[in-house]
């Protein structure tokens, strides 16, 4: 928990729909009038698109050993050291991951597939958000999770989750359906030896459920829509939510369990601002109280 300056992570897989719920986090800044500093998961890997080829093409094996969601693969370091400062002083370093979609970073001249070069966070930030891989991660040489004040999960059914990947991959960033599927293969054991257990650390998931045949996620075939799904909202701590009046502001929400509220997918975004503005007003309090 930082002392001075508050953090937020969300974390979730490659395709998991983490930028949805930064988006709306971002509304939510806007209207609250909170100076986030945004930092992106992707910044800390430790190598660039063509680095890891490089390795892929001469060490064949490690193909299936160092993926993106591997603690190898990335300078955890780094992103601890980032959030020991941020706690401590409101400042730090980062980059920027480039991606195809990055337009306007490559129209900079930016590559796909590499860094910026490190620099300062913003000056005069109210907090820290995350949105990445690792935010929760715990292994016997990082905590990660330990310096989150808010962290919270995005992790839609195991299927739904990797029919988003492979639209977006082929659509946004121009792999083939063989490429995508090949990667979701080879990051298995990393997946479930690094991501899934971060769910368990989070104060809050989100969990999209489908209500539509996703049996075969490999099948080309369209992402499910919001009115084609509900949202599966667990809380770590139901003792300090009020559900009662959740219930009453979202239309046709229920409690499937005394920790779990599950609202029709169209009625996400109201969701998320309705529990997790009051957490985030909470935080900069503590902060202005200290």
């Amino acid at each position: 928990m930082s002392r001075e300056y508050p953090i937020i992570a969300v974390t979730g897989s490659s395709g998991a729909g983490t930028t949805t719920v930064k988006r709306t986090f971002e509304r939510m800044f806007a209207r609250e009038d909170v100076h986030a500093a945004f930092v992106d998961g992707d910044a800390f890997h430790r190598y660039t698109r063509e680095e890891l080829a490089r390795i892929f093409r001469e060490e064949p094996e490690r193909k299936n050993q160092l993926s993106h969601f591997a603690v190898e693969a990335n300078l955890l370091d780094r992103l601890e050291a980032l959030f020991l400062e941020y706690g401590e002083h409101g400042s730090g370093t980062y980059r920027h991951y480039i991606h195809a979609e990055d337009k306007q970073m490559i129209e900079a001249g930016h590559q796909v597939g590499t860094f910026t070069e490190w620099q300062p966070l913003p000056c005069g930030t109210d907090l820290l958000f995350y949105e990445g891989l690792h935010g929760g991660l715990v292994t016997a040489e990082h905590d990660i999770a330990r310096h989150v004040d808010l962290l919270v999960g995005v992790a839609p059914t195991m299927n739904l989750e990797w029919i988003q990947k492979i639209d977006r991959d082929i659509k946004l960033r121009g792999y083939s359906q063989e490429a995508v599927i090949d990667t979701i293969l080879g990051r298995m054991n990393d997946y479930v030896r690094y991501i899934q257990p971060q769910f368990s650390r989070t104060h809050i998931n989100f969990q999209r459920v489908p209500t539509v045949d996703t049996s075969n996620p490999f099948e080309v075939q369209d992402i499910p829509n919001d009115a084609e799904s509900f949202v599966v909202i667990r809380f770590r701590d139901p003792s300090t939510v009020d559900f009662p009046w959740l219930l009453a502001m979202i239309q046709d929400s229920f409690m499937s369990r005394p920790h779990t509220l599950v609202v029709p997918g169209a009625r996400m975004s109201l969701a998320i601002e309705l529990i997790l503005a009051p957490l985030v007003r909470h935080l900069l309090a503590q902060r202005r109280f200290r």
